[in-house]
């Protein structure tokens, strides 16, 4: 650790912010670019990127290379990843600081400096705002890294990327999984192709066997478990792992751990906690383009995981299924769709979201067609093994998280040493395309 260097940002990377978003002013030719909700912590989300339009001069301004860093200034200021990509990457908008650390640092290094900081919570005395945080470039510039020549450097972000790269080709897989059974309930149930259709009598639309019913008759819903109504000081008070909608997306992705616990009392939290094929259905907290709408099926694996004691946070609705009329994994796939191509529309969802009134009023007038239940158990057993390969791989990932993360701390510090591993480098792998001495100044 003697050898290792102490310098501020500003003096060991450039970096700027991206442009900022004015329609009426800007102009030349509508590029894509990323803003604050693309950039996850090690990951760029590439989908339904808008346009702004950049002129020729601004392009290599505002665009990405190999190696860049792009981190927030505000929403979850310090959240960062790197474009890897050895094509010239998307434009970036004002909300972002794109960072190109000099040849004295390796970016993948930084990145991990940059995600120590954040599970040390290391970011927190350079935000500024008394309510909404920010990471101004004043501030940005005075954050102090750590770090030795850059061969250990290499070695320690090979040991983290390792993990790291295990971890994407999970969420692939998984991804791949749940992609697969949705494209199945598509094809039997949306596209009316299951199977002995070509034997069945179609009537106005509805296949002979097939019924309908309103959603009151399918699907029962529970508010959910309350924010503080008891707390933990109270009387017989008993704990309770708590499903909020920002969990979803990472529980569907392998982040199988739900951290938040709420104390109820016994009787409240009887009528509380989930059971297998229960649905937790986010209506509230977020757009369209965040959290409402998503979703997820509580399986006998997450009830385990967490001693059966699971409710869903109250901005959540948890559905229950007429197992005598559907099975779950269809209704799953079902409100997935329906949702995003109805629900939100039907009724004119915004920042507040769907109210119990509004879900009252759609459980008790709209109506779903309903296959045979044969039919249903029939899906049941093609997607299931699907679905139970997915929790695997994500229990696998939960595990990969956790070494990364008890590693992360010693590699970066300095004290889990990496002199004596013999870690050699692919042409390029974590080569920094931008050479600049330490202490130039910082580009504008």
């Amino acid at each position: 650790m003697s050898d290792w260097q102490v310098s501020t940002l500003g003096e060991v990377a450039d970096f700027i912010l991206g442009k900022m978003l004015d329609q009426a002013k800007n102009k030349g030719e509508l590029r894509p670019y990323l803003a604050n909700v693309n950039v996850r912590w090690g990951a760029f989300d590439l989908d339904g990127l808008r346009d702004m339009r950049f002129e020729p001069r601004e392009v290599a301004r505002y665009s990405l290379r190999y190696g860049d860093i792009l981190m927030c200034e505000g929403g979850e200021p310090g959240r960062c990843a790197i474009w890897k990509s050895r094509e010239s990457g998307p434009m970036f908008q004002k909300a972002l600081h794109r960072i190109r650390p000099h040849d004295c640092l390796d970016s993948s290094f930084l990145y991990y400096s940059f995600l120590n900081f954040r599970k040390s919570d290391g970011f927190a005395g350079y935000f500024t705002g008394a309510t909404i945080k920010h990471l101004p470039r004043e501030q940005l510039a005075k954050v102090e890294v750590r770090f030795p020549e850059i061969s250990a450097q290499q070695k320690i972000a090979a040991i983290l990327s390792a993990y790291d790269d295990l971890i994407a080709n999970n969420q692939r897989r998984i991804t791949l999984l749940e992609r697969m059974a949705e494209d199945i309930y598509r094809e039997w149930f949306v596209r009316l192709r299951f199977p002995g259709h070509e034997n069945t009598t179609i009537e106005k639309g509805v296949p002979q066997g097939w019924s309908v019913h309103k959603f009151r008759d399918v699907v029962q819903f529970y508010i959910g478990g309350g924010w503080g109504e008891e707390v933990q000081t109270a009387t017989h008070s008993e704990p309770a792992y708590v499903v909020r909608g920002t969990d979803i997306p990472g529980l569907n992705n392998g982040d199988a751990q739900i951290s938040s616990l709420r104390f109820h009392t016994p009787s409240n939290l009887k009528s509380r906690l989930m059971q297998k094929g229960d649905l937790v259905f986010e209506v509230s907290g977020g757009s369209k383009d965040q959290l409402l709408g998503r979703n997820l099926l509580v399986s006998e694996r997450l009830l385990r995981a967490h001693d059966n004691r699971v409710i869903c946070a109250s901005f959540c609705k948890m559905l229950r299924f007429n197992t005598a009329l559907v099975s779950p994994h269809a209704m799953k796939y079902f409100f997935k769709l329906y949702y995003e191509t109805d629900l939100v529309g039907l009724y004119q969802v915004q920042s507040t979201g769907i109210s119990n009134y509004q879900f009252e009023a759609f459980l008790n007038y709209q109506t779903v067609l309903l296959p045979p239940l044969d039919l249903q158990a029939r899906f049941d057993a093609m997607v299931e093994p699907m679905l139970e390969l997915k929790d695997d791989i994500a229990l696998q990932t939960v595990v990969l998280r956790k070494t990364r993360d008890a590693l992360l701390p010693r590699l970066i510090s300095g004290k889990l040493s990496v002199d004596a591993l013999d870690i050699r480098f692919p042409p390029g792998m974590t080569a920094n395309l931008d050479k600049k001495p330490v202490h130039q100044e910082q580009r504008v």
